[in-house]
């Protein structure tokens, strides 16, 4: 892809007057509201940048700032997770933002599985026509990680109903890593067996479940993140 030519002018502010740049760049990889603040917000922080604005319906960031090089605005989009003339930035493990990106993403992706899944398991703890099944705790736990993945895509279709229209944000949770549910889901669900024997909800098992949820899938998570730039929580 190419970047469009510079345009120069200048602005006035209460100290006179400064010479500032416009730079239009085009940026591979956005799909949503999500994906454009993730870039004007990785523009933003760089010093020197005055105003951004990104839209990934026309596919360009457009920064207004005081003589910066086109690398330096390139590295902080290809470090937010997309292309710049086809590259990305190269892949490493020390991306504060993007940790703490994907916490949030796996924060989310957790919630919802958890409703279905921990909703499943007090079902047969407590309905007693489900008891009467006498399911083995493999059967239990089969259906409440099925019920946990399909509760975390409901929840992810509401809340990115907010930044679009209600088909688009369920294609968009459907296309979310099942990689990450099943391997939160079977780590929620192990950390159960061992701890109680078999499909049981208490107390003190709620706790070890969910950190076991979360910390599985945030490496992964974050790995997607970062090298395929895959996140529109």
């Amino acid at each position: 892809m190419r970047d469009l030519s510079l345009v120069v002018f200048n602005k006035d502010d209460d100290s006179g007057n400064i010479m500032l740049e416009t730079t239009s760049i085009v940026v591979e990889g956005m799909t949503c509201d999500g994906c454009s603040r993730k870039v004007k917000n990785a523009l933003e922080i760089i010093k020197g940048v005055v105003n951004v604005d990104v839209s990934h319906e026309s596919g360009f960031a457009v920064v207004e700032h005081q003589n910066l090089s086109n690398e330096i605005l390139k590295s902080a989009i290809q470090s937010a997770g997309y292309y710049i003339d086809g590259k990305r930035g190269d892949f490493h493990w020390r991306d504060s933002g993007v940790w703490k990106q994907s916490a949030h993403n796996t924060k989310w992706c957790l919630i919802g599985c958890s409703i279905g899944d921990f909703g499943t398991i007090l079902a047969f703890q407590f309905i007693p026509y489900l008891i009467a099944l006498e399911w083995s705790p493999m059967m239990i736990m089969t259906i409440a990680m099925f019920n946990g993945i399909m509760t975390s895509i409901a929840l992810e279709t509401i809340i990115l109903s907010a930044q679009m229209t209600l088909k688009e944000a369920f294609r968009v949770a459907i296309g979310m890593s099942l990689i990450s549910m099943i391997s939160m889901e079977a780590a929620m669900n192990l950390v159960d067996f061992v701890l109680t024997g078999g499909a049981k909800l208490t107390w003190w098992v709620i706790l070890p479940m969910l950190v076991a949820g979360f910390l599985t899938p945030w490496p992964y998570n974050y790995w997607r993140l970062k090298k395929y730039g895959v996140s529109c929580h």
